[in-house]
């Protein structure tokens, strides 16, 4: 199976998008409800400002349909294609309220994930030919991880552990407290952390200077996380692991070092950037309204494009 085409299930993204749209229009949306027909109909398009990775099917569909279900979508693009400033990525058609009101959460939602996508692209670009993996952390948006990870799949990225509940990794502030007094040894206390898991349990741990590598390596992990290390000391360090776990960079990970760090030798490479800090990528909805709306005091008909705040 293709990890990087798993998605969310339907369940999970229809909560986290009725909490938006919720918080979006918790009475309903006066605005629409007071200028714009009932009847009227409106046709949209969701158009690329600038180029990128698309992530968003989902959270688009689950607006629209969540809003109102006779709002259809149609995509021309898929989540994890690329495409170019300009591009229509989606149709969109329906009741032309319903539209405008589910508007802003699709493209808030979109444009994020997109912009996730997006950047981890460029920093997967930079490892090419290295054979190290570009992974994300636990610096995600509180409730919106689920989304935020598909994201970093489509932009060619690979998960971290999802939660704390999935897998041990024990960092300084584990080991400080594991080993404070002096009374057991890493080893030992590693040791005997790892015979109370089950085996099917991954085991991570984080060092920050090469001294501890051994004592850990000594414990049976798994993974063993150098953390902020200079890329002369994970080099040297990748070479003492040699190969009796994986090694994971952590720390000063940019899109302007990663190739380098790569480069070590190392097999992941874990940036919080990746989600903590993203630019979401400009996304609109360019909309016309398909059923005539009569003029005020008149007979005739009105036409309206562009987006909506």
């Amino acid at each position: 199976m293709n990890f990087a085409l798993v998605k969310p299930s339907a369940a999970d993204v229809d909560r986290i998008v009725a909490a938006a749209l919720a918080e979006d229009a918790p009475w309903g949306d006066i605005t629409s409800q007071a200028l714009i027909p009932e009847e009227a109909q409106a046709e949209a398009v969701v158009m690329a400002r600038e180029p990128g990775v698309f992530c968003g099917e989902q959270v688009i569909e689950a607006a629209m349909r969540l809003t109102d279900p006779r709002i259809r979508v149609t995509f021309s693009v898929r989540d994890g294609d690329a495409f170019v400033a300009g591009a229509a990525l989606a149709a969109v058609s329906g009741p032309a309220r319903s539209v405008l009101t589910a508007e802003r959460v699709a493209l808030n939602l979109a444009q994020r994930l997109s912009g996730i996508a997006t950047l981890t692209g460029r920093y997967v670009a930079e490892v090419a030919g290295t054979g190290a993996r570009v992974v994300d952390t636990r610096k995600t948006t509180p409730g919106l991880r689920i989304l935020e990870r598909l994201a970093v799949r489509c932009g060619g990225g690979t998960n971290h552990r999802f939660s704390l509940s999935d897998a041990v990794m024990a960092k300084d502030n584990h080991l400080a407290v594991l080993t404070q007094g002096g009374a057991i040894g890493l080893t030992e206390a590693l040791r005997a952390a790892r015979g109370r898991l089950p085996h099917t349990v991954h085991f991570e741990v984080e060092v920050d200077r090469l001294d501890q590598i051994e004592p850990v390596l000594a414990a049976g992990v798994d993974t063993i996380m150098l953390d902020n290390f200079s890329l002369e000391d994970l080099a040297s360090g990748v070479k003492q692991v040699a190969g009796r776990a994986l090694v994971e960079a952590s720390g000063n990970v940019r899109l302007e070092t990663i190739g380098a760090i790569a480069h070590t030798g190392v097999d992941i490479i874990s940036s919080g950037a990746l989600t903590h800090s993203v630019q979401a990528l400009d996304l609109g909805l360019d909309i016309r309204i398909g059923t005539p709306v009569p003029a005020q005091g008149s007979g005739s008909s009105q036409s309206m494009l562009g987006g909506v705040r």
